[in-house]
């Protein structure tokens, strides 16, 4: 009987061995701190920069790498991760990043970093009412946080990092300042990243879902980033009963209405304006603009063309001109598909800028719309427009440094320039060129009702030295010129 007490003490303890050694890593040791210290750039004044301390969360995935937001790294300087259970920071950079879906995969060269470790795996899309468990290290401690939620919505948001518009799922889990680029878990297995919540709301938070983390690993596996197809047009919705009349509509047929179409679309040898759009893939579009991606879940008809990578070939329904066709079209990537509007949001750059003795110049983008407290309504409309083949970019005189030739200009801000010597100019690059290349004795600069503001060039370049030192400027223009 002893012999058999010892026999079973023995087996025990050998099981008790063997599950310590064979159990994998928990989801704990694969969620990760990361620290950045970042360059705050200020628009107004293009060559000011100062340094802000921030902290957000990830996880690791295969290939050694960490999986995060674009916001949480944006304009990074010098970056450390600590993971769960160890005190010692590690220094990391940046492999790849998307702005517009706010995703970011970051590297560690010590590749003890991820010992005793397991890369997390992804799982399918949630779905409404699943249970989710929220990942990382927020505010208010040190230690991991982990909380939990169910799905409440799923439908194209607006991504707070870049104003684009992609699908997003909303949950009811506690997120708070510091859990962004954190993990979103079912089943053991990631289907989203943390990425914002709404101020002052109830427990509103939304994540990147893992259909666009899986385009986005997908798209940059070759090394290069291509971003989502953008497909140049302007489209509105047909739900007005007399609307569907005047196109010869059936009343229960829906679509979208091609408005405009931008002069580089990758559709612009396809669409036709006016077409209506009634299908992609096979997907019918409702009169609203949906499109139903599950039984009785809709959302925006882009969705269709998000699973797309550039290359792909998508079909389209088309009614034109009282005729249904069916279209095919490759999704080509061309150099200047990144640039749909005139104005954009810029990261991990210092703004563009040069300066003609104390006259400041720079091109448009959302960052200087969003820091500058000028209404400006004409130009922030402008602004949303799509560029054309022969303007590419709006330039301003941003502001007028007080001199002694700057007498009565000064007090310019925000001046959208059209013209400069008569010239029309395709982008601020352009506009620079011509600016440094004029042999004229006067820079005469118009804006698109004529008026004028006039530079004695020589004056000007004469007081240059003087007005960088006086303005504590390092030089008359950044450093991409």
């Amino acid at each position: 009987m002893k012999n058999i007490f010892k026999l079973l003490a023995l087996l025990s303890l050998i099981l008790s061995f063997l599950n310590a050694t064979t159990t994998p890593p928990s989801i704990d040791a694969s969620i990760v701190k990361i620290y950045t210290v970042s360059k705050a750039t200020n628009y107004l004044e293009p060559w000011n920069s100062s340094v802000e301390r921030s902290s957000g969360s990830g996880s690791i995935i295969s290939g050694n790498r960490i999986l995060t937001n674009a916001h949480v790294v944006a304009n990074e300087t010098f970056i450390e991760v600590k993971k769960y259970g160890d005190t010692k920071r590690y220094q990391a950079k940046v492999l790849e990043v998307s702005h517009d879906t706010d995703l970011a995969l970051l590297e560690v060269e010590n590749k003890a970093f991820f010992k005793d470790t397991a890369p997390l795996t992804f799982g399918d899309l949630p779905k409404m009412q699943d249970k989710v468990t929220v990942y990382g290290y927020p505010m208010g401690g040190h230690t991991i946080s982990v909380s939990t939620g169910i799905v409440s919505r799923i439908e194209h948001n607006r991504y707070a990092h870049s104003g684009k518009r992609f699908l997003a799922i909303q949950i009811d889990a506690a997120i708070n300042p510091g859990n962004s680029g954190g993990p979103t878990i079912s089943n053991g297995k990631i289907v989203g990243v943390v990425m914002q919540g709404i101020t002052f709301s109830q427990n509103i938070g939304y994540m990147v879902p893992v259909d666009i983390i899986q385009h986005f690993l997908k798209d940059v596996a070759d090394g290069k980033r291509d971003g989502f197809p953008k497909l140049g047009i302007m489209t509105d919705k047909i739900e007005n009963p007399s609307l569907k009349e005047y196109y010869k509509l059936a009343e229960d047929t829906g679509g979208i209405l091609v408005v405009d179409i931008v002069h580089n679309s990758i559709l612009k040898d396809v669409l036709e304006k006016e077409d209506i759009i009634t299908a992609i893939d096979g997907h019918k579009i409702e009169s609203d603009g949906t499109v139903e991606f599950r039984k009785n879940q809709y959302t925006h008809f882009k969705y269709f063309i998000d699973l797309h990578q550039y290359g792909d070939e998508v079909s389209l329904e088309v009614f034109r001109a009282g005729k249904k066709i069916c279209l095919k079209a490759t999704l080509p990537k061309t150099s200047s598909q990144e640039k749909s509007t005139y104005s954009k949001l810029e990261y991990d750059k210092m703004p563009t800028y040069f300066m003609l003795g104390g006259y400041v110049f720079s091109p448009i983008t959302q960052n200087l719309l969003t820091a500058s407290g000028n209404p400006v309504l004409g130009l922030r409309y402008l602004a949303t427009k799509f560029p054309t083949k022969e303007k590419q970019e709006l330039v301003v005189l941003l502001k007028v440094l007080a001199s002694s030739h700057t007498r009565g200009d000064y007090g310019i801000s925000m001046w959208h320039i059209e013209k400069i010597n008569g010239k029309t100019f395709k982008n601020f690059k352009e506009f620079y060129k011509l600016l440094n290349e004029t042999k004229e004795k006067f820079v005469v600069l118009e804006d698109e009702d004529g008026a004028k503001v006039v530079i004695n060039k020589e004056e000007a370049l004469a007081s240059e030295n003087e007005l960088l030192k006086r303005y504590s400027i390092k030089a008359n223009k950044s450093d991409d010129l």
